[in-house]
């Protein structure tokens, strides 16, 4: 049996002055759907520095602080099958910066040079995210599932 894919997904709120999460949208590939900050773990990489890299990887947002973990989901990927475990975490957001931005990922990783609209979107959402990534919203408020 394959091992799975480790992952983390990071669920940052704004909470002032309601409630919002960070989503991001794929500019080069809008049929990717909303999302949230996720991706996989170095070997040897702790869960929580991890998803602050994440977060940061994709979104340019820096300075969250990682509240507590949420959920440990067990899934294969959508698309190729292969087996992945996420551990999705609670963040904070800084409390002051931009509503939405665009943020260009640097580096020489698989996401170099992606294009992602970046912005915070109150909750309750008002639409799903790709790939169930909102199933354990509730974990975090049962208001925001």
């Amino acid at each position: 049996m394959t091992s799975p894919r480790i992952r983390v997904a990071a669920y940052v709120i704004r909470r002032h002055p309601s409630p919002a999460l960070l989503v991001f949208d794929h500019m080069d590939a809008p049929e990717a759907g909303t999302q949230v900050p996720a991706g996989g773990v170095g070997a040897g990489e702790d869960l929580e520095r991890a998803v602050l890299r994440e977060a940061a990887e994709e979104t340019g947002l820096t300075g969250g602080t990682v509240v507590r973990r949420l959920a440990v989901e067990d899934r294969p990927h959508p698309v190729t099958g292969q087996p992945r475990r996420t551990t999705f975490f609670l963040l904070d957001a800084p409390p002051d910066g931009p509503e939405a931005w665009e943020h260009t990922v640097g580096g020489d990783g698989a996401d170099a040079g992606m294009r992602f609209a970046c912005r915070f979107v109150p909750l309750p959402l008002a639409q799903p995210l790709a790939d169930a990534q909102d199933a354990w919203l509730g974990l975090a408020d049962p208001h925001w599932a």
